[in-house]
């Protein structure tokens, strides 16, 4: 049996530290981690996924520990992945914010992990989603996804995510307007952290309001639903839970929970909030769409990836891109001609296996 293999075995078999050693592989890129990736999908799709973003200062780490807390108390183990921004000095993640998640220290079935961007941010998206197999395979029960900003890298993130909390700060008005047109629209719950602060009340009206307009994508109504979709609003606050097989399901309208993180208020109102979420993209069959739409975007993100290191083996061969370059700038050929002539060979390669695949 090879390392990799006994690392896998004794992952399956709930070793927390063959768990953390896997995700250093992942984010890593070690050698061999690809093959140990693929191993993890057949024991993976049990775990529920909600990614935590918003705006820096929402509060995002004292509700993360408070939800890992409370999801302790009802029996069930968590693995946090924490997405921090890259040191300048070794690369590494910045651990401050993760001092402030005391309440599951020491605590095993509260597994957190901080990744690190390392200046590739694109990589980072597709080494998470990676993380979050791990620890499907691994068995935890929930398994959220923590920010540490609102920008597009971000949520390029979270889509990983099956449920997507945003924290909007309470005041903040102006920020939902500046939002709007990005981290807003994938939000499945709406959450109003710092709640006993004075504005509170004038931000869940303005959220109302927004959501009521059906302004934007996404949860909000509207979007290319990539990630849901809503057309009614009484949808949520009409639904039970029962899906009824005669009655089309009309889509989720994204609630609005109010908490106080620091005192561990309204987190059980939340966690319902994402069993709701939950029951209504199964019932819905929105879930089994999300999951494909995902796994798609992965086999194109490793398409890209694979063919871009081939061509780069193909420009070093002849001559490296410099070269090229050169050759163009005295006008002896053009971008276009050189770019088909580097894939020529991959097409012809594909037509000879569709051939065989035909006459096979």
């Amino acid at each position: 049996m090879t390392a990799d293999e006994e690392l896998l075995k004794a992952l399956l078999a709930g070793e927390h530290r063959a768990l953390a050693r896997v995700i250093s592989k992942i984010e890593n890129r070690s050698p061999g981690y690809r093959d140990l990736v693929s191993e993890l999908y057949a024991h993976t799709g049990e775990a529920d996924v909600i990614g935590i973003t918003g705006s820096p200062g929402a509060g995002k780490s004292t509700l993360v520990d408070k939800l890992a807390e409370t999801y302790r108390d009802r029996g069930e183990t968590v693995g946090v992945i924490a997405i921090d921004p890259s040191s300048p000095f070794t690369g590494g993640a910045v651990l401050g914010d993760r001092i402030r998640m005391a309440s599951t220290v020491g605590d095993m079935d509260v597994f957190v992990r901080s990744m690190s961007a390392r200046g590739t941010l694109g990589g980072l998206s597709t080494a998470t989603a990676d993380a979050v197999k791990a620890m499907d395979a691994f068995g935890k029960d929930k398994i959220i996804i923590e920010t540490v900003g609102a920008g597009q890298n971000e949520i390029d993130i979270v889509r990983t995510a099956d449920t997507v909390a945003v924290l909007v700060p309470p005041g903040s008005g102006d920020d939902i307007q500046t939002l709007k047109a990005g981290i807003l629209e994938i939000a499945d719950v709406f959450v109003v952290n710092k709640a006993d602060r004075p504005g509170s009340d004038r931000t869940v009206q303005e959220l109302r309001d927004m959501i009521q307009l059906g302004d934007g994508g996404g949860g909000m109504g509207g979007g290319d639903g990539s990630h849901h979709s809503q057309e009614v609003i009484d949808a949520h606050d009409d639904w039970d839970g029962e899906v009824d097989d005669e009655a089309e399901v009309t889509g989720w309208t994204t609630p609005i929970v109010e908490t106080v993180a620091t005192k561990g208020e309204g987190v059980d109102d939340l966690i319902d909030e994402f069993g709701n979420h939950r029951t209504y993209l199964v019932d819905s069959g929105e879930h089994a769409e999300q999951v494909r739409g995902r796994y798609a975007e992965e086999i194109r993100t490793l398409l890209r990836e694979d063919v871009h290191a081939l061509l780069e083996d193909r420009l070093a061969e002849r001559g490296g891109i410099d070269d090229l370059a050169e050759s163009v700038r005295q006008g002896e050929t053009d971008p276009y001609s050189i770019t088909g002539e580097l894939l020529d060979p991959v097409e012809d390669c594909l037509d000879e296996l569709e051939t065989r695949g035909e006459n096979g």
